[in-house]
C-alpha cells in the first residue's frame, strides 16, 4: 500500500509545478503581445535600415497633400482643389469624394489646395479640416466642411497673402491635446520681405494652434488660454511657433505630440526642427537665421533664445532644393524603425532618417530614396506609409527594411546633436 501510495508522487509534483507554472506565468496571448511590444521598441542603427517604395496608383493631378482615415482609406488633395481616396483593397477612387475647384486660387506654381486632415471624430461626423489659396487673392485660408457636402464649408481663420504667390504653408493636423495646428509661409518671394518670421503681429511664417472645438464671440475657433502670446500687446494670440520661412509639411508624432517641422531655406540650408509639447513660444530663427547659420543680422535681437534645427543639410551647389517634411514612424511592419522620422528634398529626392538618442541629441542617416518629386509624406491608420509624387501624379507605398550594417558607420556630418 505504501508503494502504490508513493508511485505517484512524481506525477503529482510535476502536475503541481504545472499548475504553479500556469498561475505565475501570464497566458500565452498575453505573454506573445509582451513579446510583440518587446520587439516594436527594439533598435537598430539607422545605417542598417534603408527606404523602399512600390507605386500603387497613378493618374493623379498635382497631388499636394494625404492623410489617412478610420476606414483605412488614404485621402489625397490634388492642387486644383479635388480630394481623392484610395484604399490599398480597391485602389484609386474614380471620382472625387470632394470638389472644392470653384473656391481655390491656383495661380503660380506653390498656390492651390494645399493642406487636409480629418476631425477627431470624422468617423461621426465625416468633418474634414483644410489649408488653401482661396480666390480672388490668394489669401491663405484655414476651412472646415464636411466630406459630402462642399456648398457647407466653413471658413475658419485667413491671412493675406496677395503679393506672392509662394511660401504659402499649408500643413494641418491636429495635436494629441485635441487643438489644431497649421503653418503659414513668411509672404513669399525671398529674404522675407515683410519681415514676417520675427514679427508677432503677423500669422504669416508661424504655426498657430486653435481650439475648433469651440466658438469664442464673432470667431468660429476660440485660442487656447495656454497659447504662449495670449497676453503680449500687439501679438497675435494664436501663434504657436515663430520664426518659420516656409513650413509648407510638418508633423505631430502620436507617441508624444512633439512637431517635426520641415521648413524650406532660402538657398543654403534645408532644416528639420523638431519641438516639444512644453515649448510653446519656440522662435525658430528666421530671418535671423537659415537653420543655424546668420542670414540677415538686422532681424537678430540680443537676448533672444533661438531653438536649432535638430537636421541640416545643404542645398547650395547640390541636387537638394526644397524640404518635404515627413512623419515619424509608428507602424508595426519594421518594428526596428519604430520611432523614426522620415523626410525627403523634392529634388534629390533623398531620405534622410532621424531620431532622438536615449542619451540626448540626435541619430542622423540618410537611408535611399524616395519616388520622383516627393510632396507629401504621411501614415495610414495602421502608422505605414505613403508617399506623393507631383508631377508624374503617384502614389507610393513607403517600406523600412533591414540592410547590413555599413563598413564605418557613423552619424551623417550635417546632423546638429544637441539635446532640446
Amino acid at each position: 500500500m505504501l508503494r502504490r501510495r508513493c508511485r505517484p508522487v512524481p506525477l503529482l509534483a510535476g502536475l503541481l509545478v504545472l499548475v504553479l507554472s500556469a498561475l505565475l506565468l501570464p497566458p500565452a496571448s498575453a505573454a506573445g503581445t509582451a513579446r510583440a511590444d518587446t520587439s516594436q521598441t527594439s533598435r537598430v542603427p539607422l545605417t542598417e535600415l534603408t527606404v523602399t517604395y512600390e507605386q500603387v496608383a497613378f493618374g493623379l493631378q498635382r497631388p499636394i497633400a494625404l492623410t489617412g482615415l478610420p476606414d483605412g482609406r488614404m485621402l489625397i488633395a490634388e492642387k486644383n482643389g479635388t480630394v481623392r481616396a484610395y484604399h490599398p483593397d480597391t485602389g484609386l477612387a474614380a471620382e472625387p469624394v470632394l470638389d472644392l475647384t470653384a473656391r481655390i486660387d491656383t495661380s503660380g506654381n506653390e498656390r492651390g489646395l494645399l493642406g487636409i486632415t480629418p476631425a477627431p471624430n470624422f468617423a461621426r461626423t465625416g468633418i474634414l479640416y483644410l489649408a488653401y489659396t482661396s480666390l480672388p487673392a490668394g489669401a491663405l485660408t484655414l476651412a472646415r466642411v464636411p466630406i459630402g457636402a462642399p456648398g457647407r464649408l466653413q471658413v475658419l481663420l485667413t491671412q493675406e497673402h496677395a503679393e506672392y504667390n509662394n511660401h504659402n504653408g499649408g500643413q494641418v493636423a491636429f495635436g494629441r491635446d485635441g487643438y489644431l495646428y497649421w503653418s503659414l509661409g513668411d509672404g513669399g518671394h525671398a529674404n522675407d520681405p515683410f519681415k514676417a518670421g520675427q514679427d508677432l503681429g503677423t500669422l504669416l511664417g508661424k504655426i498657430v494652434r486653435i481650439d475648433v472645438n469651440r466658438s469664442c464671440g464673432a470667431k468660429p475657433y476660440c485660442v487656447p488660454s495656454d497659447n504662449p502670446f495670449v497676453r503680449k500687446r500687439d501679438a497675435r494670440p494664436e501663434i504657436w511657433l515663430y520664426g518659420l520661412r516656409n513650413p509648407w509639411r510638418f508633423s505631430v508624432d502620436p507617441a508624444d505630440g512633439s512637431l517635426w517641422i520641415g521648413d524650406v531655406g532660402q538657398g543654403l540650408v534645408e532644416e528639420i526642427n523638431h519641438v516639444r509639447p512644453w515649448q510653446g513660444g519656440a522662435n525658430l530663427g528666421w530671418s535671423c537665421r537659415e537653420g543655424t547659420p546668420v542670414f540677415d543680422p538686422d532681424q537678430c535681437q540680443p537676448g533672444v533664445k533661438y531653438v536649432d534645427p535638430v537636421f541640416e543639410y545643404e542645398h547650395f551647389m547640390t541636387e537638394n532644393c526644397s524640404v518635404t517634411g515627413g512623419v515619424v514612424y509608428r507602424g508595426s511592419a519594421t518594428p526596428e524603425a519604430r520611432g523614426t522620422y522620415i523626410a525627403s528634398d523634392y529634388c534629390s529626392t533623398l531620405a534622410f532618417a532621424v531620431r532622438p538618442k536615449p542619451t540626448g541629441g540626435y541619430e542622423t542617416a540618410t537611408i535611399g530614396n524616395f519616388p520622383i518629386q516627393p510632396t507629401a509624406i504621411d501614415a495610414d491608420v495602421h502608422g505605414e506609409l505613403y508617399a506623393l509624387s507631383d508631377l508624374p501624379g503617384w502614389l507610393s507605398r513607403v517600406r523600412f527594411e533591414r540592410v547590413p550594417p555599413a563598413a564605418g558607420g557613423g552619424e551623417s556630418p550635417t546632423s546638429v546633436g544637441g539635446a532640446r
